[in-house]
């Protein structure tokens, strides 16, 4: 995912309080976002569009910080302890983690099977909670990675709970890169898994993230009644018919969003 994209004349020009200088340097912490290996300092540069002199004093100051630190070979950077840090206090902090993780673990425990808590944040869903299966992947485990909105089970629980034009707005602006064969791309056919997951309560997802995937999402509600997370419990189609996937897990996922809910 390429480093979000501020207009920083913009906003000092709006806003009074608004500081550059922090922005930039929060920038140059986004350029790490989806990429493979360590950035050089020409890099960080591009993906932040700043000058070279102002990305070397920014990935300077980063440094000191601990928040970046260079490579071994001296040809690049990557993220340091400090940003853990920061994930720590974040999740440490956030009360509806707090609330939902016995709940989870709980869920977890009944079902046997891959766990997640994604919060929803417009075009993605940021998994906040995982409790893996034996078949997952070293990347695919980890708290912060994202996945789109319009093609996961969260996402199509998370916008049937949405009004109609604000999940028009959603898919008009979604970037519908197909992920598998199987990867809905075309609206209507995402608001037909909406619609059904109104009135089932939940969705189900089939092979949209990963091939040979059942997923099942149901969405947790704010205090307001809008969406803010969703639950996810995946399992592997050579293990389970859909159906049969859907008998077992949506009366416990629909149990477990209560519980947190109502705390």
């Amino acid at each position: 995912m390429a480093s979000p994209d501020l207009d920083f004349a913009a906003e000092k020009a709006g806003d009074p309080l608004f500081v550059q200088s922090l922005a930039r340097g929060m920038q140059v912490m986004a350029a790490f976002q989806g990429v493979e290996r360590a950035l050089s300092l020409a890099e960080i540069a591009a993906r932040t569009s700043i000058t070279r002199s102002a990305a070397q004093r920014l990935v300077h100051t980063l440094r000191k910080m601990g928040y970046l630190r260079l490579t071994e070979d001296g040809r690049g950077f990557l993220p340091d302890l400090g940003v853990l840090d920061l994930t720590y206090d974040y999740l440490r902090l956030n009360p509806l983690l707090r609330r939902a993780s016995p709940a989870l673990l709980e869920l977890r425990r009944n079902v046997r099977e891959r766990v997640d808590l994604s919060l929803f944040d417009g075009q993605r869903m940021v998994y906040a909670a995982r409790m893996q299966s034996k078949r997952e992947m070293f990347f695919a485990t980890l708290v912060g990675n994202t996945v789109p909105t319009f093609c996961t089970s969260g996402g199509w629980a998370v916008m049937a709970h949405l009004p109609d034009h604000q999940v028009d707005a959603l898919l008009a602006n979604a970037d519908m890169k197909a992920l598998t064969p199987r990867t809905l791309t075309d609206p209507a056919a995402i608001r037909e898994q909406i619609a059904m997951a109104r009135e089932n309560g939940h969705a189900l997802a089939l092979e949209q993230i990963l091939m040979g995937e059942v997923a099942l999402g149901g969405a947790i509600l704010g205090a307001e009644g809008r969406p803010v997370a969703a639950i996810h419990v995946a399992g592997s189609l050579s293990e389970w018919e859909p159906e049969e996937f859907r008998r077992r897990v949506a009366p416990l996922v629909a149990e477990t969003v209560r519980s947190i809910e109502s705390l």
